[in-house]
């Protein structure tokens, strides 16, 4: 066997690894299962940006269907499995997934920004139909940057610890092909995602607070709801951002110092590998999490609102205001992934101009 595929860790911590994939294996098709099982049940109702959720979790069920398994053999084997042909394979798919994830992600915070509205201005809408193109032309992309090394610009090789395989980091000083390859790839589908990511979540905190400070009244306390709603947004973006920059790093410590790679120990560069690996995982607890509670949080505050503007008009001019209230609130009844019509809210009318605004 060729060495390049010995695996550089000792076969103690190649079982440690081998386990802890197929937990994070398990978690990730069950969770991302119970995502799509859950979108299916109301698959007509889905609004248009469920979509990018539903996308979101066939990436992540994608991947550890695809990849975990031989990750896993490979690592209860003490050395990588099928030669090139599999590393080939292994990348391929790990540079699919990765890219139409955190493409989707950034599309997401963008479209989520553009839907939510601050009053009396509501957000844009968009159609089952856009998002369903934008959603192809994500995956367009990822594929098209993951044939580019099969076509000869850039290349795919195995990690420094020897049992996974992903664009061949080490080789951006070796050629220009490879270094011209690496460069365009690290800004476009590393770092301008990563700054959507923050900037539009970021961009919904301010405009959630605005909005609320738009209706403030005297005896409403309004700290808890926005401290939530940030923390929804921190959450969200934060969460990909977290699993893959230690990974981001260390191949980039790698792209620079190929020459001194024998300074990094093969563990040091697992860990960051299996961490990221987490993000297929956890993601879906995320999104039920904040589905299910966000909405239910901010319930109460809708009604107390409700009824401070009943109060200080006449009963018919009141549920005239109630209603906009409603309609200009509906945005913020949405889940990690999901936009959510208000329960409970001024009868099945009020649902009916609150669906509109998903």
């Amino acid at each position: 066997m060729d060495d390049k595929f010995t695996s550089k860790l000792s076969p103690a911590v190649d079982l440690w690894a081998g386990t802890y994939l197929v937990f994070i294996a398990l978690l990730s098709v069950l969770g991302n299962a119970s995502v799509l099982f859950s979108a299916g049940r109301r698959l007509s109702m889905l609004k248009a940006p469920e979509l990018l959720t539903v996308n979101l979790a066939v990436t992540d069920i994608g991947m550890a269907l695809s990849m975990y398994p031989l990750s896993i053999a490979s690592a209860f084997n003490h050395a990588w499995m099928g030669g090139d042909a599999s590393c080939l394979y292994y990348g391929l798919m790990g540079m699919i997934f990765s890219i139409t994830s955190i493409m989707t992600l950034a599309v997401m915070g963008m479209i989520r920004f553009l839907v939510t509205g601050t009053p009396p201005r509501k957000g844009i809408k968009f159609q089952k139909k856009t998002i369903s193109v934008v959603i192809s032309a994500i995956w367009l992309y990822a594929c098209l940057w993951a044939v580019f090394p099969i076509l000869g610009w850039g290349s795919y090789g195995p990690e420094p610890f020897g049992i996974a395989c992903s664009v061949d980091w080490m080789g951006y000083g070796e050629s220009l092909n490879n270094a011209t390859f690496i460069s365009t790839l690290s800004v476009l589908c590393t770092f301008l995602p990563y700054l959507v990511i923050v900037f539009t979540y970021f961009g919904i905190a301010w405009k959630l607070h605005r909005a609320y400070r738009s209706i403030k009244s005297s005896d409403i306390q309004y700290t808890n709801v926005e401290r939530r709603i940030t923390l929804m947004a921190v959450m969200i973006s934060s969460g990909f951002l977290i699993a893959w920059t230690p990974y981001v790093a260390v191949s980039f410590w790698s792209m620079r110092n190929s020459q001194r790679q024998g300074h990094m120990a093969p563990s040091v560069t697992l860990l960051p590998c299996l961490f990221a690996k987490s993000s297929t995982a956890y993601n879906p607890f995320i999104y039920f999490f904040f589905q299910r509670n966000t909405g239910h949080k901010l319930l109460p505050f809708h009604r107390h609102a409700f009824s401070c503007s009943d109060r200080a008009d006449s009963s018919r001019e009141g549920e005239k205001e109630e209603s906009k209230v409603s309609k200009n609130l509906g945005f913020t009844c949405f889940g990690a992934g999901t936009y959510e019509t208000c329960p409970g809210l001024a009868g099945d009318q009020s649902q009916r101009e609150m669906a509109e605004l998903g």
